[in-house]
């Protein structure tokens, strides 16, 4: 019979290589020096501050209409603005800006959760399981996910409820796949290899000494991911799937100025390019993890 050997200093069930998980510490020790990173961090640290204190960086209410002053251009008391209904229109930014982004974070952590936990059912145990869980990602990715997210929130109907069901439904596949592959190679290691040698369960192996490993690149997915969340929540209120009205949400303001925009085109553009910084700065967020990831790992 082959036996396992465990790496000295251990105990009778090790944890991941000595090696990498030291690369890995010094690379993390050492996340400040990454320009996409630190770039990603500040430009999304300011804009959630922004939304987080929008309560002290304006005096209006984001839903309050005044009909007298709508259409009204940028000055001392509107710096961006006011929109057709004589809503401030740097408000309503601050306020689309924390519920899109609220929403957005949130939705992200379901498919998370549920791509992880079928990925390594899948990954680990493979035989039928593997087979059923494949054949389920097979047929979601058959469909655009914008498509079908979209289709999927006409039927459920407009609100927040309908957006995080639509994006899990949609989204979990593509942890699925990443943690499956990651289990599909870290399952061969000595470590695990020891675990199971050791007598320990399937879910204190995966619990304990598989996800913790493989984690990192769903996790670092989940940033880019968060910024087509946002997308899909910009577009869905665009065409009036999304947060219903009077609530402010960058798709309905973007929707709402395009009718004006030759005369007002900040009511159209501003929130377009609020859009873009978010997905910048979250896009910078996740290239800085993946490069500090190469780096441990190298």
């Amino acid at each position: 019979m082959s036996t396992v050997s465990l790496p000295a200093g251990t105990g009778p069930v090790p944890g991941a290589p000595a090696a990498p998980a030291r690369a890995q510490r010094r690379a993390a020790r050492r996340w400040y020096r990454q320009p996409a990173l630190m770039a990603g961090i500040i430009i999304t640290g300011l804009i959630i501050i922004a939304a987080a204190a929008a309560p002290l960086l304006t005096s209006y209410n984001p839903i309050a209409q005044n009909l007298n002053a709508s259409l009204a251009g940028p000055s001392a008391h509107h710096l961006l603005g006011t929109d057709q209904l004589g809503r401030d229109t740097w408000t309503r930014l601050l306020y689309g800006l924390r519920v899109d982004l609220r929403i957005a974070f949130i939705a992200v952590l379901f498919p998370f959760v549920l791509g992880t936990i079928l990925g390594s059912l899948a990954g680990y145990f493979g035989g039928w399981v593997d087979v059923v869980v494949m054949r389920l990602v097979d047929t979601v990715v058959a469909f655009p996910f914008y498509v079908l997210v979209i289709a999927l929130v006409f039927v459920l109907g407009p609100g927040e409820r309908s957006i995080y069901i639509a994006i899990t439904v949609v989204g979990w596949v593509s942890y699925a796949r990443i943690v499956r592959g990651e289990i599909l190679v870290a399952k061969r290691q000595d470590y695990v290899l020891a675990a199971q040698a050791g007598g320990l369960s399937s879910a204190r192996i995966m619990g304990r000494h598989l996800l913790p490993n493989v984690i990192s690149q769903a996790f670092i997915y989940g940033m880019s991911d968060i910024v087509q969340d946002i997308l899909a929540i910009v577009t869905l209120g665009y065409f009036g799937l999304g947060v219903p009205p009077p609530t402010a949400d960058l798709g309905s303001m973007i929707n709402d100025g395009q009718n004006f925009l030759s005369t007002h085109w900040q009511l159209t553009t501003i929130p377009g390019l609020a859009v873009i910084v978010v997905g910048l700065g979250l896009s910078l967020i996740g290239d800085g993890l993946a490069d500090l990831l190469r780096t441990g790992s190298a």
